[in-house]
């Protein structure tokens, strides 16, 4: 998969004033700020000189890009020095790495660091150490240079641009340790790409603020967590627990602090803000976003959340900036989308789409509390009629579109901060079971076996080739269980799951279809007995191609390459495909893409393009329904 420039239909959006009220927000930059327009004028030793230390002992890297001029935006000149670097080999690579200093080592005890090394190991309290921590920070560098043969790197500025704390510096240095080669290497190369964006936002004086607000909320909701988990600083926040209903008493509050004309709790729990269109608009319709507040045990701070703080930002920039829309933007915390503790997955956005089962309200959680009587406490009606009610006419919107960090390692892979949804995968899952003769692991020949396991074991293996025969298409058998099974025993029985998943319902039936009968063929050949049961068919949901096309001409605004990719993960923007038209942006998540993790993390520079993108997106829909007039 390799990121395009788009071009044809997805050309420039047009900007208007939800661009403009987030370029308010941000500050004028110092007068001896680095700009663009410097950087263009500039022959290739004066660009070269400009950008000097934004990677470390490395001045190839900004004369190789300068013949990429002229840049669209800062984002587009991190991406071309990003570039180069990608295109430069392993060796090349490998110089750029060694060039990097250790942490709080030999350079910054002889003060020979560079001045912004100095500078981030500074902030980073390094050069406070404790004779402790010293100690294990000179354990840790020996340990990493004898593993991986180059130095430990890591942005120590953070994912919020403001110093990570020594106990979380040394944490991370003992983890990676763990790492392989191959992707520390490639570890290092992002955080040295991390250290450069921030090494260019400080040079141009441009600081993600919009970006490090919604990062500073997502951290501030993380704070509400159940016990036993909030004891050990973990997140955990099921539906309608403690937790949970705090998380919603924040977000209703930053909504009426963001200037939302409407905001309330509807009667599953969904937090609902709307911002209404401009008075000149007659009769405007609604564009739809959010997504889900609710998380899993011991989750990571962004899944769900920062698709309900990014939208929430833009309505406080425009309001602050006395601006409408010729729309209304509705934005919803959905209440429930993992399931964790009611088997009702989707409650919250499956209630807008009149999807709601009026069964879970009688479901009862691990304590034996009824769904109906958790509404209850919680102050909901808890009946079916105030939930059908909660049902949207789709002809009243515009559509559905949600932000959501990526939960996976493809954008992180390629070092793009966002990617464009193409579709949301269907899924198919199934458990299973094979079933043959336990006998005696010395005394049975090998062609006598019926051996369960076995059968298992083949299955997974050609369901891991049938997927890798498809774009796109995953396989994957998470349980596998030999009952009662011992060490000198052939397995007589082996219990499975099977989770099939494609970007398109038809490319999933076909997978399924070889699947299953190459799992019959292999019950046949082993002589055991084969049972399967269906758990979950889950329709695809591919993007709307109109608000596709947006998502994809925001991010080609801002300068960065447009790049599709499917979701493998289910989102609500799932099951609002089943009446609205829907389209998804993902946001780049660290540490490789890791999520439903307490290591799931974004930069405040990403949230900031995603930010960015969101208000090209508006404003192009705007200015395609009708211009906005001046002053509102």
């Amino acid at each position: 998969m390799t990121p395009s420039a788009a071009a044809g239909p997805e050309a420039r959006a047009p900007s208007g004033p939800t661009v403009a009220a987030l370029a308010a927000q941000q500050r004028a930059p110092r007068p001896d700020a680095l700009t663009l327009a410097r950087l263009h004028a500039a022959d290739v030793e004066g660009f070269v000189r400009l950008l000097d230390g934004i990677y470390e002992h490395s001045p190839w890297i900004a004369e190789r890009a300068a013949a990429r001029r002229p840049f669209a935006s800062l984002a587009a000149l991190h991406r071309a020095l990003v570039e180069v670097v990608r295109e430069a080999g392993e060796d090349v690579q490998r110089t750029l790495i060694r060039a990097h200093p250790e942490l709080a080592g030999k350079a910054m005890v002889a003060r020979t660091l560079t001045a912004e090394s100095t500078h981030e190991q500074g902030r980073a309290g390094l050069s406070d150490c404790t004779p402790e921590e010293f100690a294990t920070l000179q354990r840790l560098n020996a340990d990493y240079n004898a593993t991986f043969g180059f130095p430990f790197i890591l942005a120590v500025r953070g994912p919020r641009g403001d110093g990570l704390h020594r106990t979380r510096i040394i944490e991370t240095f003992a983890r990676r340790l763990q790492a392989t080669p191959e992707a520390e290497f490639a570890e290092c190369l992002r955080q040295i790409h991390r250290i450069a964006g921030i090494r260019l936002a400080e040079r141009f004086d441009q600081p993600p603020l919009a970006g490090r607000g919604v990062w500073d909320r997502a951290e501030a909701l993380a704070a509400h967590s159940e016990p036993p988990w909030a004891e050990r600083g973990e997140l955990t926040a099921t539906y309608l627990s403690d937790a949970h209903r705090a998380a919603a008493q924040d977000l209703l509050r930053w909504m009426r602090e963001d200037g939302f004309d409407e905001v309330g709790l509807d009667a599953v729990g969904n937090v609902v803000g709307v911002y209404r269109a401009d008075p000149a608009v007659a009769a405007p319709r609604r564009l739809l976003t959010g997504s889900h507040y609710d998380t899993v045990r011991n989750a990571g701070k962004y899944d769900g959340r920062l698709g309900i703080l990014v939208p929430m930002a833009l309505v406080g920039a425009l309001h602050r900036a006395g601006l409408r829309l010729p729309f209304d933007l509705e934005v919803v915390g959905f209440a429930e989308e993992e399931g964790q503790r009611y088997q009702a997955t989707f409650l919250g956005s499956g209630a807008l789409v009149g999807a709601f089962d009026p069964a879970w309200l009688e479901q009862r959680d691990a304590q034996g509390v009824t769904m109906r009587e958790a509404m209850h406490a919680a102050g909901l009606p808890g009946t079916r009629e105030a939930i059908a009610a909660l049902a949207r006419d789709p002809a009243r919107y515009l559509g559905f579109v949600e932000v959501h960090i990526e939960q996976g390692p493809v954008l992180d892979d390629l070092d793009l901060p966002l990617g464009v949804v193409s579709s949301i995968n269907g899924s198919a899952r199934y458990l299973g079971r094979y079933v043959g003769v336990a006998s005696h692991a010395g005394t049975t020949p090998m062609d006598r076996r019926r051996d369960a396991a076995a059968a298992a074991a083949e299955l997974l293996l050609a369901a891991e080739r049938r997927a890798g025969a498809d774009a796109d298409s995953v396989a994957t058998v998470g349980l596998l269980t030999v009952p009662g099974g011992s060490l000198n025993v052939v397995p007589g029985r082996c219990d499975f799951s099977l989770d099939l998943r494609a970007p398109t319902d038809a490319q999933r039936d076909a997978m399924v279809t070889d699947v299953l009968a190459g799992a019959q063929a292999i019950a046949a050949r082993r002589r055991v007995q084969l049972t399967l049961e269906r758990t979950l068919l889950a329709a695809a949901a591919p993007s709307d191609a109109a608000l596709c096309g947006r998502w994809a001409q925001a991010v080609q605004a801002l300068g960065l390459p447009v790049f599709r990719l499917p979701s493998g993960a289910g989102h609500d923007a799932m099951k609002l495909h089943e009446r609205l038209p829907q389209a998804m942006l993902f946001v780049r998540g660290g540490n490789a893409g890791i999520s439903h993790n307490p290591l799931e993390t974004v930069s405040d520079a990403d949230v900031e393009l995603c930010l960015q993108a969101f208000a090209w997106l508006l404003d192009g829909l705007a200015h395609d329904l009708l211009p906005v007039p001046a002053g509102r």
